[in-house]
């Protein structure tokens, strides 16, 4: 990770948790509580570890959000309640942070706030393919799916890759399909660690929403369809987003033994 730092050192890069209390599957998840500590804190706090990011910001619509984040000393901006794609959100919040900084970012780290297992590494593996080729304007971390049980599952944003690492479609469904009985199928899933470079992001934020983007719920799709592309970047460590009242207690039995958290539980 060490060139990555290294070359970004003059680059503003920050951190954007786009949180909301209205998900429609798990009302309130972003403060529901893992080892004590509400889900959102435990993204700020882990991200906060990264040492390429300037700062962190929690973005939300919800006073109480904002209240928490006060509560731990943490940024944020209030945005709008309008979004459907958290993309949009954190297009917001970035016009807003360079408002309030005077100065202009290079990279919009997004970080969702339903990732609680986030390793603040995964943040620089998402940022490096960017760093290494100025052509790349948004970049996806992705994962081996160990499972057929996650393949099935929904919840899981799958994807499939061309042979250069760039996504050629994201899916709830199970793809590639195992029905011709394949003996072996590449399965992958979108891991929610989203770096945009800051003016890709204010025209993701321009274009129109489109029909496979609002078929599947995915915001990458919309690039894939406007013709742009998303670079994915390979992650070795493991995460699972919370999605579900079960997703928390499944991460909560997870996080029990997890070497981070002793750093910052008691702050």
């Amino acid at each position: 990770m060490m060139v990555t730092i290294k070359k970004s050192a003059d680059l503003n890069i920050i951190g954007v948790i786009p949180a909301r209390m209205g998900s429609s599957r798990f009302p309130g998840k972003p403060l529901a509580k893992i080892l004590d500590i509400p889900m959102v804190g435990h993204v700020y706090f882990r991200s906060k570890m990264n040492e390429t990011l300037k700062e962190i910001y929690v973005a939300t619509c919800d006073q109480e959000i904002g209240d928490y984040a006060d509560s731990i000393g943490a940024q944020w901006v209030m945005t709008k309640d309008i979004y459907e794609r958290p993309s949009e959100r954190v297009a917001e919040a970035v016009i807003k942070i360079e408002e309030k900084t005077g100065k202009k970012l290079d990279i919009a780290v997004m970080i969702q706030g339903d990732e609680p297992m986030v390793h603040p590494q995964m943040i620089d593996q998402s940022i490096e393919p960017m760093i290494e080729d100025s052509s790349i304007g948004v970049v996806n971390l992705t994962a081996p799916i160990k499972t057929i049980e996650e393949h099935n599952d929904p919840n899981c944003v799958k994807v499939v890759l061309d042979k250069k690492g760039f996504a050629i479609y994201f899916s709830r469904e199970p793809i590639p399909s195992r029905k011709k009985g394949a003996k072996e199928v590449p399965m992958f899933k979108q891991v929610c660690i989203i770096p945009f470079r800051r003016d890709f992001l204010l025209k993701y934020n321009e274009l129109e929403s489109t029909p496979l983007e609002q078929i599947e719920s995915i915001d990458m799709l919309r690039v894939l369809e406007h013709g742009y592309k998303v670079k994915m970047a390979p992650t070795d460590f493991q995460t699972h987003a919370v999605d579900t009242p079960q997703d928390l207690q499944h991460v909560e039995e997870l996080m029990k033994d997890d070497p981070l958290i002793s750093q910052y539980k008691n702050s």
